[in-house]
């Protein structure tokens, strides 16, 4: 290798939001059909690799406290089946940090996200030659999120998750407001389960946002998981109402919750935010950097580009 010796790669992993989420029904293998568009947003963790003897996963940051361990990580999980594809018969290692800022089983979609991460660094560390098409495969072996979050841009998924698209849209301004508490995506499942109820089809609603009608999307944001999970958690309700009462365009629980996010023009954002404490206002989708190689006697500063 010429040049200054890689030390490693870092990247931003985005937490995303759900504009819409529909749920079709259960499968036989435990698993719901959904239909949903997600938008990744300026909020995000930091995954950081680096060449190493073993395989290893630590975590670091503002929301580390809570997020599995062992198997139930989802970036270790991703990093192992990677591992698996790119061996062969020979070990293969890497030291993976998270800087968590995420909250953790907010709905967000930031263990997923953590994933993906670690997937695309991984294979450019290891230079595993899989392409997009193996890292897609691997990515929805490891959680419904994953797919859609590896793409980095906003999608469209249906399926479980694994089935992904593009969608084309408008850069917009949400506020974004996490709870103290966490909610298991399945729990609310489960939930949901008890009393099924799908929304109405959303094909205007994406024709609205890749027309950049705010309003229109403002209006028809959905989430068939919001009413099991506020009824349980009437504060998710609430909160939708003052924020809409305070400006936004509309607003809605995010993934399985708890957090409820409120589409704003640019210049309401921050009034809207201020109307709930603990908000604060994100970009969607972001401008997301590429993975960023970390040579030897340089230092990453806080976006990860040296």
């Amino acid at each position: 290798m010429t040049g200054a010796e890689i030390r490693g790669l870092v990247m931003p992993a985005h937490a995303k939001i759900n504009v819409f989420l529909r749920v079709l029904g259960r499968r036989d293998d435990g698993y719901h059909d959904i239909e949903t568009m997600l938008l990744p947003i300026s909020l995000a963790d930091h995954v950081r690799v680096e060449p190493a003897e073993e395989l290893s996963v630590s975590v670091e940051g503002s929301t580390a406290a809570g997020l599995p361990g062992g198997d139930a990580n989802l970036a270790l999980r991703a990093a192992r089946a990677l591992a698996a594809e790119a061996g062969g018969a020979e070990p293969v290692g890497a030291r993976i940090t998270i800087d968590k800022r995420i909250p953790v089983a907010a709905g967000l979609g930031g263990g997923s996200a953590d994933a993906a991460a670690t997937l695309l660094l991984l294979d450019e560390l290891w230079s595993t030659g899989l392409g997009r098409d193996g890292l897609s495969r691997l990515a929805a072996e490891i959680g419904s999120d994953v797919p859609a979050l590896l793409l980095g841009e906003p999608a469209y998924a249906n399926g479980r998750g694994e089935r992904v698209a593009t969608v084309l849209v408008q850069s917009t301004t949400w506020v974004v407001k996490p709870f103290a508490f966490g909610v298991s995506s399945s729990d609310a499942y489960a939930w949901w389960d008890e009393e099924p109820v799908t929304g109405p089809d959303a094909g205007a609603l994406i024709a609205a946002a890749e027309a950049g009608n705010d309003a229109l999307v403002g209006s028809a944001l959905t989430n068939d998981l919001q009413g099991p999970v506020a009824a349980r958690h009437p504060e998710i309700a609430a909160t939708v109402e003052t924020f809409v009462d305070a400006g936004a365009l509309g607003a809605v629980m995010t993934g399985s919750g708890p957090t409820v996010v409120a589409l704003c023009s640019f210049a309401a954002a921050e009034h809207v935010a201020g109307s709930v404490p603990g908000a604060f206002v994100v970009e969607a989708p972001p401008r997301a950097p590429a993975p960023a190689r970390i040579d030897a006697g340089t230092e990453a500063g806080p976006s990860g580009v040296v």
